[in-house]
């Protein structure tokens, strides 16, 4: 009799590719953490020479070549602000797209064609066109518009999935008991879909972090944090560099983690809501 419980031969397979693009994809940024604990006469490369924080001593004093502190800021600034236009443009063009209006379709696809076009040309773009008229290009102007047009076209995909399924009869019994059309958005539609406006913030925020191709042409005379890291690669050789790159990946995941924390008490909270009922 065949043993039910013998896993296929496929199992197997996908495990082992699995495992494989784990390490592939984890395995690089696990070296250069590790490599950002040498010892201070450590190099680029393995063996060790000691374990140490020195070169992460070394990465908030005075560097020779690069502005690690003025990028990391700017990079941060800027992610934060596309990020709150993000989320407010999103959620904004979602309700206005939930009825048709004359040219709807044209202006969906125009909004959605930036994600084809090579992300170098539009940054090549907008920097000229800011040469053009006079105005010189900075991280929280011209970088800014480059990044929404990054940022945007995700946004507004995700709020025409989460209007497609929102119950409008929420919204017609808040009207029924005198709610306004400010108090249904205020009481009703946001608290509805706040875990999703949390999810595009989160898309916003990341995808402008570590953008670089549409930053190189935009930014002005001031680097955001990639541009720094890329500046850096070609002339510094030690393992600071690592240091920073550890430091930056860490900020990335207490990002994601403390946004899973408020989705979990956002649900937290909805579930005793709805058992209070």
């Amino acid at each position: 009799m065949q043993n039910s419980t013998k896993r296929p031969m496929s199992f197997y397979f996908l495990t082992a590719f699995f495992a494989l693009f784990i390490l592939f994809l984890y395995g690089p940024t696990l070296t250069i953490g590790i490599l950002s604990f040498q010892g201070p006469s450590g190099g680029l490369t393995f063996p060790m020479n000691g374990v140490s924080l020195h070169w992460y001593y070394k990465l908030f004093e005075q560097q020779a070549v690069g502005d690690f502190g003025g990028s990391l800021t700017r990079s941060l600034l800027l992610a934060l602000a596309v990020m709150v236009t993000t989320v407010v443009i999103s959620l904004s063009a979602g309700m206005a797209f939930r009825k048709k209006f004359k040219g709807s379709g044209v202006l969906f696809y125009l909004t959605i064609v930036s994600l084809i076009i090579p992300s170098i040309l539009i940054s090549l773009g907008i920097g000229l066109l800011f040469n053009q008229v006079g105005i010189e290009p900075t991280w929280y102007g011209s970088a800014f518009g480059a990044h929404l047009t990054w940022t945007l076209p995700f946004g507004l995909l995700i709020m025409f999935a989460v209007f497609n399924r929102f119950d409008k009869s929420y919204e017609a019994a808040a009207r029924d008991m005198c709610a306004t059309p400010f108090q249904t958005l205020r009481y009703v539609v946001v608290p509805l879909i706040l875990p999703s406006l949390v999810g595009v913030g989160l898309f916003g925020f990341t995808l402008s972090y570590d953008e670089f191709a549409r930053t190189i042409m935009t930014s002005g005379s001031q680097n955001t944090l990639p541009l720094e890291i890329f500046g850096m690669t070609t002339n510094v050789t030690t393992p600071v560099l690592y240091a920073l790159g550890t430091l930056t990946t860490f900020i990335s995941f207490v990002v994601i983690v403390g946004t899973l924390f408020i989705l979990h008490m956002l649900k937290r909270r909805r579930n005793r809501a709805a058992i209070g009922k």
